[in-house]
């Protein structure tokens, strides 16, 4: 389905977002100039990108549980995987520039919310070897396949956890005595992304960084991201249009970025 919201606000951002040279925060500047637009070919995304193929090119129907906002391609119950690999999967761009963010921020643990077959979960344990990488899907068939792809890919520092976000996440948190980094990918719902931001709040130290999905998905989302903007303890954010980023910095003047990317 088309969606003509999305596009509108795409044309908005486009409208208002600046590049490095428009960033004052040397902060910003810095992560901006050598993070996120550093487009050059890394060794460790090879493997990856081949399984993306291997995902495109597979037949295999599975059932779709689907305990979030549903898809706005395709929210039939049975699927292909290949089907999933071409309407799911984040671009190769998107999913390149959170192996990024992770290796330039290097985080103990890393926590996912959103596997679907497991290549930005991937992206995450290359960038990190030495971290926890825990990943959340509400899909157990999905999940099987996503967990298939990591012992393809021999990596180790992934644990996957199934079940609904409501269930399983309280119980991650509460392990952890800080949380470095958060991939919000699930669920699109306005309050279920709050509730996230929230029980994630009194876990989060100063160089906690969170990554909501798709803040434009919906009104909803919108309203939220909004609302996570305005929280006290959030100092600085990056709106790149797919993706927003949270920092909790101390001693960092509260600003707001929109950013082309």
């Amino acid at each position: 389905m088309f969606n003509t919201t999305l596009v509108i606000n795409y044309i908005k951002h486009l409208a208002k977002a600046k590049t490095r040279h428009g960033v004052h925060s040397p902060f910003v500047y810095k992560l901006i100039d050598e993070v996120i637009y550093d487009f050059k070919e890394k060794p460790e995304y090879k493997n990856i990108e081949n399984l993306r193929k291997k995902l495109l090119a597979d037949d295999r129907f599975i059932t779709i549980t689907d305990l979030g906002a549903g898809s706005l391609v395709n929210n039939q119950q049975k699927k292909q995987v290949k089907q999933l690999a071409k309407n799911a999967l984040k671009p190769k761009k998107l999913a390149q520039l959170l192996f990024r963010l992770a290796k330039e921020f290097k985080p103990k643990n890393i926590i996912e919310l959103g596997t679907c077959l497991g290549i930005t979960s991937a992206y995450f344990a290359e960038a990190v070897p030495n971290a926890k990488v825990i990943t959340l899907e509400g899909c157990p068939q999905t999940a099987a396949v996503a967990k298939e792809n990591f012992d393809y890919l021999g990596l180790k520092n992934l644990n996957i956890n199934i079940g609904n976000f409501d269930e399983t996440l309280p119980p991650i948190i509460e392990k952890e005595s800080s949380l470095d980094l958060i991939f919000i990918d699930g669920n699109h719902r306005k309050d279920a992304t709050i509730n996230y931001f929230n029980w994630c709040l009194p876990h989060l130290n100063e160089n906690s960084v969170m990554i909501f999905d798709d803040i434009y998905w919906s009104e909803g989302m919108k309203e939220a991201w909004e609302m996570i903007k305005a929280h006290p303890n959030v100092t600085v954010t990056i709106d790149l249009f797919w993706i927003g980023l949270v920092f909790f910095r101390k001693g960092q003047a509260k600003e707001d970025f929109r950013v082309r990317f």
